[in-house]
């Protein structure tokens, strides 16, 4: 038995589960998402080194009520989604029986904003906004 004492856990700043998640929605069927944002923003992202969950159409998860947006909505970690708008966002989570928490969670406009403005918002550092 070791005489020195047990570690002290990191900083909750300091683990994996302070990280937000990073939901990236390539909008493959309806494409309405200019592609160069959804490239760059992709590219970016591969580029800052940061765990990305890539889906390839948040709207066709919806209609199916894919079980795997249940898990993001529940997740014990802030989330960040780059999609298009905020609110259809939250609708289609709902519609899969999956609504999204009121705090924790930001919704970067893919269609509306830029891919720095996406970016910066889901790189940002701070925690998710409410």
């Amino acid at each position: 038995m070791s005489d020195r004492p047990p570690a002290a856990p990191p900083a909750a700043a300091d683990t994996p589960a302070a990280d937000p998640r990073i939901l990236y929605c390539r909008c493959a069927y309806a494409q309405v998402v200019p592609a160069a944002v959804k490239d760059d923003v992709l590219a970016g992202l591969a580029a800052a080194g940061r765990g990305v969950e890539m889906v390839p159409d948040l709207c066709e998860m919806a209609a199916r009520r894919d079980p795997h947006l249940a898990e993001l909505a529940r997740g014990d970690r802030p989330l960040r989604i780059a999609a298009c708008w905020p609110r259809a966002v939250r609708g289609l989570f709902a519609l899969a029986d999956a609504p999204l928490p009121e705090t924790g969670v930001d919704i970067l406009n893919m269609r509306t904003d830029s891919a720095e403005a996406v970016l910066a918002g889901v790189l940002a550092a701070e925690a998710a906004r409410p």
